[in-house]
């Protein structure tokens, strides 16, 4: 049952929706999302892949770690190049210069460190971390539920559809235990 909420326009980050289990927050994403709204969040204590399908979750994560796989592939192999080919041609054992095949060993490390590297950096700069304030950490229920066993939806204010009666009804409507303030 939802519980009504002061109202205060002034300083409102968005509404936050209480549900039971994941089942429940999936199908009040699905309402929420088929009345228009974008700016959506959810709050998991463990991951659920059903959550992200319903909020739409698309990642560039991959591309990223391809993008900085490649860039290791040609900094490692373009390096040794220069160096044993171009900067200092050493004829060593009769072989030619720019002998490819000793060239892996480095180019496959380089190709593995910067892919890794982008992997991490890139994962914290899109989850924009570190965060050392959110907004969500001013509603108690979810400071004190969310890492255990809370599944919380959240939509923001900044949201085009966002008007704040019709969210708290429509969030309440979607089997929400308890819909709260988030303010800034």
């Amino acid at each position: 049952m939802a519980h009504p909420v002061e109202h205060n326009d002034e300083g409102l980050y968005g509404l936050m929706a209480e549900y039971a289990d994941a089942d429940g927050l999936v199908q009040g994403i699905k309402k929420i999302r088929q009345a228009g709204y974008k700016e959506v969040d959810a709050f998991t204590p463990q991951p659920e892949h059903a959550v992200n399908d319903a909020l739409g979750a698309k990642t560039i994560i991959p591309w990223i770690v391809l993008a900085g796989g490649v860039a290791g592939l040609l900094i490692g192999f373009g390096l040794q190049y220069w160096s044993s080919a171009i900067a200092y041609p050493l004829n060593v054992g009769g072989r030619p210069l720019n002998s490819w095949i000793s060239f892996l060993p480095v180019t496959f490390e380089m190709t593995v460190l910067l892919a890794g590297l982008s992997a991490v950096f890139g994962t914290l700069a899109l989850a924009g971390l570190p965060m050392p304030y959110h907004p969500v950490f001013n509603v108690p229920k979810f400071t004190e539920k969310n890492s255990r066993d809370g599944f919380f939806l959240l939509v923001k204010a900044e949201d085009p559809h966002f008007d704040y009666e019709q969210t708290q009804f429509l969030m309440s409507q979607s089997g929400a235990e308890g819909v709260y303030d988030v303010p800034k």
